[in-house]
């Protein structure tokens, strides 16, 4: 008797957690886009969390909505993505429709370039005295979503200090089930002034009449995305550095090889996690990134590794918290200019220290700094368009303090910032506004006690 008690009372029991589950569920009937005018379907669809004919638990509805809006607008192809779900039946709360709108971004931008050649705009300004000679000018013909599969083609050419020629393209898709994409890329480059060595830690230059380096480098990548948040990416690459007899007289140990020509191929590995509220100014989620290199090469291989961490974490609306650590290790067999230049270089920066560079072959550095909103305002575009119906701005005050480390095996005796710690604290303004717009305006103080404002970022088209 008492055994028919209990199985009749668990009989019960997993009938109501089966009727708790089963309201608690919604059945996705359909997913409805609208003004995708060029965008293909599948390509919004692959930035959701759920597809149509799934069943879903309603209390994570809300979340779902949320995160497709995230994706869908750090896809850079929109000014606007609204996602919302709808009850076709008043009465039967358990099926529902999702409403999708977005307002599609200009996605051709013949974009004209002036841009100094200098590491950043404070360094070309005071050190540089503004010269027009170390600008680079010409125009890039950018086109984001070409065929209207989030593919981008690039032609750029270039004239001033570097001639340059660029082609580059990338489809993130080409098999039916969206993960698989590649790439691929060419640039040929001249330059009659090349940075030759450091001295006192700030880089020093050699100016000739005719050219003093070229070179090219062509890459082709393989792409995979499995799921919403990682991304993998093998690149395959070849190219040739020269100097010139002037170059290699003045830096005999510039390139790798020892030589004046200096030919390769390299293999790149990349794994990206990324899930940020906004990739162009995240205030709440994380990315991670680790990066392996190998160059192949007679007498002048070399390999890296490099991994790079990101948190944001959001307190409310108006404060968060950033934290960025940054650490890469280089195995230089053979040792050269080129392959030590380090801090102060493409992602590796800390505030405060822009007029200087540090060599070297290994570095880790860690970033924080807490944001607060003041505040935003939207104006109107006199120029009725669909693609920029008005200019949105935001403005962020933030303070922050930078902490870094160079270890140089081959220091030289009038550097002073390799193998030691590297240290500032400063205030900031941001002003982030539409296109991914972010205009950084910081004050800092360095250890070595230089102060000053500085400028950073841009406009991504």
């Amino acid at each position: 008797m008492y055994r028919k008690l209990r199985v009749l009372i668990l009989f019960f029991v997993f009938l109501i957690f089966f009727s708790v589950i089963t309201k608690a569920q919604v059945h996705i009937n359909s997913i409805n886009i609208e003004g995708n005018d060029k965008t293909k379907k599948y390509i919004i669809l692959r930035e959701l969390p759920y597809h149509a004919g799934d069943n879903v638990n309603k209390d994570s509805l809300s979340f779902f909505n949320n995160l497709s809006q995230q994706q869908l607008f750090n896809t850079s192809l929109f000014l606007v993505a609204k996602v919302s779900a709808e009850y076709p039946l008043p009465k039967d709360s358990s099926i529902v429709n999702i409403h999708i709108q977005v307002q599609e971004r200009w996605y051709f931008i013949p974009k004209p370039i002036f841009k100094w050649v200098d590491r950043n705009f404070s360094q070309w300004w005071n050190e540089q005295n503004h010269s027009l000679d170390r600008v680079n000018y010409g125009i890039n013909l950018s086109m984001k979503n070409a065929t209207g599969n989030n593919d981008r083609l690039a032609l750029g050419f270039v004239a001033g200090y570097t001639q340059q020629n660029t082609i580059r393209y990338q489809l993130p898709f080409i098999d039916k089930k969206l993960k698989f994409g590649m790439g691929f890329g060419w640039q040929n480059y001249k330059q009659k002034e090349i940075n030759y060595t450091t001295a006192f830690d700030k880089q020093v230059f050699l100016k000739t009449i005719g050219m003093v380096r070229e070179g090219y480098r062509a890459n082709l990548d393989l792409l995979y995305r499995p799921n919403l948040f990682n991304r993998f990416s093998l690149q395959l690459g070849f190219g040739n550095d020269a100097l010139s007899d002037s170059g290699f007289l003045m830096q005999p140990i510039f390139l790798p090889n020892h030589t004046k020509s200096f030919s390769y191929a390299d293999i790149t590995l990349s794994l990206k996690k990324i899930n940020f509220d906004y990739n162009a100014y995240p205030t709440r989620g994380s990315a991670s990134e680790f990066t392996a290199y190998q160059r192949f090469s007679s007498s002048s291989s070399m390999t890296s590794f490099q991994y790079r961490k990101i948190e944001a974490h959001s307190f409310s609306k108006q404060n968060f918290i950033l934290v960025e650590s940054n650490s890469i290790v280089k195995f230089v067999p053979n040792f050269n200019y080129a392959d030590y230049r380090l801090l102060g270089y493409a992602n590796f920066q800390l505030n405060g220290l822009e007029y200087y560079v540090v060599d070297g072959n290994a570095a880790s550095i860690l970033k924080t700094s807490f944001h607060h909103l003041l505040g935003g305002f939207t104006v109107k575009n006199p120029i009725k368009t669909r693609y920029l119906t008005d200019f949105k701005y935001n403005f962020w005050i933030n303070i922050f303090t930078h902490l870094g480390y160079v270890y140089n095996d081959h220091p030289l005796s009038t550097n002073r910032l390799s193998n030691t710690l590297l240290r500032s604290v400063g205030v900031g303004l941001d002003i982030i506004s539409i296109y991914d717009f972010v205009l950084k305006i910081d004050y800092s103080v360095n250890q070595l006690g230089d102060k000053g404002v500085y400028l950073h970022g841009g406009i991504n088209f």
